[in-house]
């Protein structure tokens, strides 16, 4: 099976153009389901039922969150009926779910959602909690497992790899919205510290850089936008995943604007 797996979309920009290439893109690349991160695809800030179904509606198959899931209130009643999910490590009592489980060309899937600790909200230990949710999707005889590490630390990230790549198949990092160059394969384990933003690329973190400057120069916060109009990167990793929920492929796709697309493959160590 083939995945696509777009990073935090940041706001309008993000989302047109999703809009703009991803129905292509599913059929070059001959995909079979696409995830995405939804936690600042609203001006920003959580995920609003309108833009819920307009990312749905580009070919987006399932979303996931992060420490602003719950921004935008309405969120709560799309959990009930949409294919979203929030950090699998907030308190149980809080809306939603942090695994989604599918079937993608008769293997089971589950996609984990994971935030880490550092400048994260209160959540329980990533690193703790996680090892038995995998263990029991395990014992049920899921092999494919793809885990969404949204984390400031790149250390975290980097960590959660060692401790699980013998066991799932893919971990993608997101929220610091500065796509690395890390793309890897370890043992069967897709591998990338963040994706990357897809939205404006011309400000800062995709936002407007008036406010965050002004901050970094007085101390003094404020509103943070989002340009109706900016230039724009869309980023995505592609991966493969065969019968026995191993990685043998995966390559990152990033497309400036209207530009043609550049593709880097990933290393692959063995």
């Amino acid at each position: 099976m083939k995945i696509g797996f777009i990073g935090d979309i940041v706001g309008k920009p993000g989302r047109l153009i999703i809009k703009k290439h991803l129905q292509r893109l599913r059929q070059e690349h001959f995909l079979d389901f696409v995830i995405a991160n939804y936690e600042n695809a609203s001006h920003g800030f959580g995920l609003t039922k309108k833009n819920c179904e307009e990312l749905l509606g580009y070919g987006i198959d399932m979303m996931t969150g992060g420490n602003h899931s719950f921004d935008k209130k309405e969120i709560f009643d799309l959990f009930e009926n949409r294919p979203l999910i929030r950090p699998v490590n907030y308190p149980e009592a809080a809306p939603g779910k942090g695994l989604y489980r599918t079937e993608i060309n008769g293997e089971d899937v589950a996609i984990l959602n994971l935030m880490g600790h550092y400048t994260m909200p209160m959540a329980d230990n990533p690193f703790t909690m996680i090892t038995p949710l995998v263990t029991s999707l395990k014992g049920e005889g899921v092999k494919h497992i793809i885990i969404d590490m949204h984390a400031e630390a790149s250390s975290e990230k980097n960590a959660l790899l060692h401790m699980l790549h013998e066991d799932v198949s893919a971990i993608f990092g997101t929220h610091t919205h500065i796509g690395t160059d890390d793309l890897q394969l370890v043992k069967g384990c897709c591998y990338v510290t963040d994706i990357g933003l897809t939205g404006c690329r011309d400000g800062v973190i995709g936002m407007d850089k008036t406010v965050p400057l002004k901050r970094f120069l007085t101390g003094l916060g404020g509103h943070h936008d989002i340009p109706d109009n900016c230039n724009a990167i869309f980023q995505m990793v592609v991966f493969e995943l065969n019968e026995d929920g191993r990685c043998i492929g995966a390559e990152k796709i990033k497309i400036y604007d209207d530009m043609p697309k550049v593709v880097t493959p990933a290393w692959i160590e063995l």
